[in-house]
């Protein structure tokens, strides 16, 4: 999957930007290594281009918003690792390599994903320390939220919680809302503080990020069931075969689809009133539901 050149150069600037926060990190080598074994290994850096792209959408100035997008990254990495783990979805696979507690052990990938977590806030307090800009502590506020007991966490003990008992799909959209959607939620209200949006327009992103990510755990749900290991860079099928409630269970392959198709233009309808300057999201829309890994 290719980005258009605006978000190419959100993404080659996150990639940058990433390095350059993991090499301040400090800490023992080994635990310097595994963190950044899982965060450099590459991937389409969806969350941090997100929130770039929301912050287009109004006019420059204020804080950079990159410390916040690569603090996004580094909670979505320290998840991954998390995920993987034999406790959690015992995946030995991830991009396509040996995931982090197959390649450093057990009790170092939870110590890495561990430091992951709390780095992407010392990122945003250190590059925000001393603003008057009142959306320095909107942020970071906004992030922990979004990967705490209600937002990301919460959701992952839900999935594990229900695994193996069937929900409907008013339950699995909670559970999905939170454990997926959270961040990417986050994502767009991030950019949208950071650009110093009104409550409405705030609202109206919200409400876009939201379906958006809903689509997002959809699509992923129906690529769980049909891809093959080497589209998806880790083992295809385990929702499945460890009882998990998807999508795809739920509603089927072909339904999974268009209800994936229906949330983006619902997504996508949310942004009418920003015009061209959404433009960004609006790719980001898409592709979260057309990715095929």
């Amino acid at each position: 999957m290719g980005y258009p050149p605006m978000l190419e150069e959100f993404r080659r600037r996150v990639e940058a930007a990433l390095g350059s926060y993991l090499a301040r990190c400090g800490g023992p080598p080994g635990l310097v290594e595994a963190m950044g074994y899982s965060l450099m290994a590459g991937g389409k850096r969806m969350r941090p281009v997100l929130l770039l792209a929301a912050r287009a959408v109004f006019p420059p100035g204020g804080l950079d918003p990159l410390p916040a997008a690569c603090a996004v990254e580094f909670i979505h990495t320290y998840s991954l690792i998390h995920d993987d783990l034999p406790a959690l979805d015992d995946d030995d696979f991830r991009r396509g390599r040996p995931s982090s507690h197959k390649r450093f052990g057990e009790a170092m990938a939870v110590l890495a994903g561990d430091a992951l977590l709390t780095q992407a806030f010392w990122l945003m307090g250190e590059e925000y320390r001393g603003s008057a800009d009142p959306a320095a502590t909107a942020v970071v506020a906004e992030m922990a939220w979004a990967a705490g007991s209600a937002g990301m966490v919460g959701g992952q003990v839900l999935d594990t919680v229900e695994t193996g008992h069937a929900v409907g799909q008013g339950e699995l959209e909670r559970i999905h809302s939170m454990k997926t959607g959270a961040l990417i939620r986050a994502a767009v209200r991030c950019g949208a503080i950071l650009g110093h949006a009104s409550s409405d327009d705030l609202a109206a992103l919200t409400a876009c990020a939201g379906r958006m990510g809903l689509a997002f755990q959809v699509a992923d749900d129906v690529l769980d069931a049909t891809a093959t290991a080497e589209d998806l860079g880790k083992t295809p099928g385990k929702d499945e075969a460890q009882g998990k409630n998807t999508y795809v269970s739920l509603m089927g392959v072909e339904r999974a689809r268009a209800y994936a198709q229906e949330l983006t233009r619902e997504a996508l309808a949310r942004l009418d009133r920003f015009g061209p300057s959404a433009d960004g999201i609006r790719i980001l829309a898409r592709l979260f539901v057309d990715r095929t890994s």
